[in-house]
């Protein structure tokens, strides 16, 4: 696919309406279109989904960002799961039909992500699934494990988090791990928190972690993922 130009439109989902971004990698291919979705206290402006946006374009990955409704309404408060799951598989439709992309990634940050996780566990046809600070359990709260859809995901799954994300118990979600399929792949973040912030006392910048994000799903779109054929809207 060859990348085109920054664009933006807007998308029906029900009697609303919501605004896509594309943007396209540094050079003239796309090896792969990631539709990223933001987390609850986020939008798709926000400095989490830029920075990202930034570092996966050098990468051959062009990003799609987009606004959940409750978000273009400008409220704060998340619409229940069904709504945001409504909007990303409008979302979707609508990529596919405006960028054609040869390899489809869907996925996002925390809330973002697990809604995308949710509709690729029902069936959703993507060719793989990046998870960005997956939210596996509220803070302070690892008995209210967010899991019970993940068994059924069948496509290659990269998830990335921090060590010291308060979100995501690094030992809860090892043993996730242990019982999900081989196409999972976990990349830790070495001291890293929910928003991939490092202390300065690590001797890494937040841009180093971004680097080391994108390069590994680079990585990953090389080494594992497939473009599959026939994928419906």
């Amino acid at each position: 696919m060859t990348a085109r130009a920054e664009m933006t439109w807007q998308v029906p989902v029900g009697s609303e309406r919501t605004t896509i971004a594309w943007d396209p990698p540094g050079g003239d291919s796309v090896r792969a279109v990631f539709v990223c979705a933001h987390g609850a206290g986020g939008q798709m402006n926000d400095r989490s989904i830029l920075a990202v946006t930034r570092a996966l374009r050098e990468h051959e990955i062009g990003t799609v960002r987009f606004n959940f409704l409750y978000r273009e309404r400008k409220s704060g408060r998340p619409d229940p799961m069904p709504k945001l799951r409504e909007c990303y598989e409008a979302v979707v439709a609508s990529v596919r039909k405006e960028l054609a992309p040869p390899t489809l990634v869907v996925g996002g940050r925390s809330m973002g992500g697990r809604a995308a996780s949710m509709l690729v566990a029902d069936g959703a046809a993507c060719d793989g699934l990046l998870l960005l600070a997956y939210p596996l359990h509220p803070p302070g709260q690892p008995g209210k494990l967010r899991v019970e859809h993940l068994p059924r995901i069948a496509v290659p799954v990269l998830c990335v988090n921090g060590t010291r994300d308060p979100f995501c118990d690094q030992a809860l979600m090892t043993r996730t791990l242990a019982g999900l399929g081989a196409n999972w792949q976990m990349l830790w973040l070495e001291g890293a928190d929910h928003s991939f912030h490092v202390l300065k006392s690590s001797g890494r910048t937040d841009g180093d972690v971004l680097e080391e994000v994108a390069a590994a799903g680079e990585k990953w779109l090389r080494g594992t993922v497939r473009p599959a054929t026939g994928h419906s809207a």
